[in-house]
């Protein structure tokens, strides 16, 4: 639980507010005396890191408690799948065809990614390393494909795999493209994710790629998420539904990120 605090420079939080974070995360809802109590600081201390949080929106601060915000990426993935599902779709499309038959593939798990594999399975000799098993689901039936499915912890949320084993895994590869998706695409946090394991793949997968697709519909240009995972300097091309707001435009350019609309 340490961990998650060190890892989060771009939020500028210390470690204590770190494990605050990640045991909110964990439990949803928590009373300010017990994480008082756990963290082992006074509940006057609490409270001013939970009213910086707050301001970060990163909590929800309630009479005694504090909880964690209900974050539409946190929702179960069959939600996830069926919000903005004709958006997606058309993403999904356009990102495929970016892809030729017989290219190597690394691929993070995401409702958009999903439709990504679905969009691919008209292509042919694909290799895809991926820690998702719907998506390496999709990925096996099509002619010739080989699919690489990490190990880890096995999310029961969406069927995706987590922790060192599946960093060590990813590792052992080198491919032409990473497609990734995101939970939020933000001016000032770059490509977001809402959990320290989902970013930790991202980087991950960056690492490996020549080139960096990142698949996201509209709704993730005004969404919040909590841990910044790569600036928008690692991304060659996104994929999105609409133009990005202004702010966000501007950051992609100066990065030279090219923006794909799909139609």
């Amino acid at each position: 639980m340490n961990d998650i605090a060190l890892d989060l420079p771009a939020l500028r939080l210390n470690e204590r507010q770190g494990q605050l974070l990640e045991m909110l995360r964990r439990e949803g809802i928590c009373s300010i005396s017990g994480l008082a109590d756990a963290l082992q600081v006074s509940t006057e201390t609490l409270r001013r890191d939970i009213r910086l949080l707050a301001a970060k929106g990163l909590v929800v601060k309630s009479h005694g408690n504090v909880h964690w915000p209900d974050r539409r990426d946190d929702q179960p993935l069959q939600r996830r799948l069926s919000a903005n599902m004709a958006a997606k779709r058309l993403i999904a499309a356009t990102a495929a065809r970016e892809i030729s038959d017989g290219e190597s593939l690394l691929i993070d798990t995401g409702s958009t990614n999903i439709y990504v594999a679905e969009a691919l399975r008209g292509h042919r000799d694909l290799t895809a390393i991926t820690n998702s098993a719907p998506i390496a689901q999709q990925l096996t039936q099509s002619s010739g494909n080989r699919v690489f499915l990490a190990g880890g912890e096995m999310r029961a949320d969406d069927n995706a795999s987590f922790g060192p084993v599946t960093l060590a895994f990813i590792e052992q590869f080198n491919a032409r493209t990473a497609i990734i998706s995101a939970a939020a695409l933000s001016a000032d946090g770059g490509l977001m994710d809402n959990h320290l394991c989902e970013a930790e793949v991202c980087r991950a997968l960056i690492a490996h790629a020549e080139r960096v697709i990142v698949v996201s519909d509209h709704t993730k240009f005004t969404a919040r998420a909590l841990i910044t995972a790569c600036p928008f300097s690692d991304i060659d091309l996104l994929v999105t539904d609409a133009e990005p707001p202004e702010t966000v435009a501007r950051e992609l350019e100066a990065a030279d990120v090219q923006i794909l609309i799909a139609k």
